[in-house]
C-alpha cells in the first residue's frame, strides 16, 4: 500500500466501523475505482485496534462503572435480588456478543467462500437498509439500554451475528433490533457501540494471531498511521452520530445504503 491508500482505508474503516452502512461494502469501492490490491491483514489488525481504542476512549466513564459493577455482581449471582443497572448493562453487552462469536466461530469459512461477491454485498446492503427504515418509521421508541432484558439481548445478538453476511453492517442491524424492541435512536445506537468493544476485541485478536503465524512483512510507519487515523475517525465518527441521531432519524443513511447498492449492482452488471 502506498500512502495515500492507507489514509483513504484508514478513514473509511474508522467512519464505517460505526454507521449503519456497511464497511465492507465501502472497502470494495476503493479497490474498484483505483484498482488498488487488498489491503493486507497487517491493516486488517491496525485499523481494529484503531476503531477499538477509539469506542473504549469515547464511552471510558461507561465502561469503567460497567466494569467495576460487574465484578461486584459475581459474588451474587445466586441471589434473587436484582443487578445493579451498570452490572446489568455489562452482563448484557457479553450475552450479546455470544451469538455472533459462535456464528463466526463456526461460519466464518463457509461466508469467506460462500458471500463474498459484489452482488451479496449489494443485495445486503438495500435488504437491510429498508428493514433499518421500517425500524426507524416505530412509534413509542422510548426505552433506554438500561431497561433491556436478557431476552431483548438475545434477539439483538442474533441479530449481529447476521451481519457476518458482508453487507448487512453489524452497526445497521444491531440498531435496527435495538429499535425494534422500542428503544429510542440515541439507546439503540449508544447499546450498538457498547456491543461493539468484546466483538472488535475478539476479531482484532484472532486477526492478530494470524499475522503472528504469517511470515509476509509488515510496514510499521504505514501501520502506525493507520492505527491513527482509524482512531482519530471513529471517535469523530461516534461522536457526531450520537450528537445527531436523534435529531436526523436514520433515513439519511437509509437513502446511501440504497444509492449504494444500486452502485455496486452496477458495477457488476445487474
Amino acid at each position: 500500500m502506498d500512502w495515500l491508500q492507507t489514509i483513504i482505508l484508514a478513514i473509511i474503516q474508522g467512519f464505517t466501523e460505526f454507521l449503519p452502512i456497511s464497511s465492507s461494502a465501502h472497502l470494495i469501492l476503493p479497490g474498484q475505482l483505483f484498482g488498488w490490491h487488498d489491503q493486507g491483514l497487517a491493516f486488517d489488525v491496525a485499523v481494529h485496534v484503531g476503531t477499538l481504542v477509539a469506542v473504549v476512549i469515547y464511552f471510558r466513564v461507561e465502561l469503567k462503572a460497567m466494569t467495576r459493577a460487574w465484578f461486584l455482581s459475581l459474588p451474587n449471582l445466586a441471589k434473587p435480588e436484582p443487578f445493579d443497572k451498570n452490572a446489568k448493562l455489562a452482563w448484557l453487552v457479553i450475552l450479546g456478543t455470544i451469538p455472533a462469536g459462535l456464528a463466526g466461530f463456526l461460519l466464518k469459512s463457509f461466508i469467506e467462500q460462500n458471500f463474498r461477491s459484489v452482488f451479496v454485498i449489494a443485495m445486503a446492503t438495500i435488504t437491510f437498509g429498508l428493514l433499518l427504515w421500517v425500524a426507524d418509521r416505530r412509534k413509542n421508541l422510548t426505552r433506554d439500554e438500561y431497561s433491556l432484558h436478557f431476552k431483548d439481548v438475545l434477539i439483538v445478538g442474533f441479530a449481529q451475528a447476521i451481519a457476518l453476511i458482508p453487507g448487512t453492517s453489524r452497526s445497521g442491524i444491531t440498531m435496527t433490533a435495538g429499535l425494534m424492541l422500542g428503544l429510542t435512536r440515541a439507546a439503540a445506537t449508544r447499546f450498538s457501540f457498547l456491543l461493539s468493544i468484546p466483538l472488535i476485541t475478539v476479531a482484532g485478536g484472532y486477526l492478530m494471531l494470524e499475522l503472528l503465524q504469517s511470515s509476509a512483512p509488515v510496514d510499521w510507519p504505514k501501520i502506525a498511521l493507520g492505527t491513527g487515523i482509524a482512531t482519530l475517525s471513529a471517535y469523530a465518527c461516534i461522536h457526531v452520530f450520537l450528537a445527531m441521531i436523534e435529531r436526523i432519524g436514520f433515513l439519511p443513511f437509509i437513502i446511501y445504503r440504497i444509492a449504494l447498492g444500486v452502485i455496486l449492482l452496477m458495477m457488476v452488471g445487474i
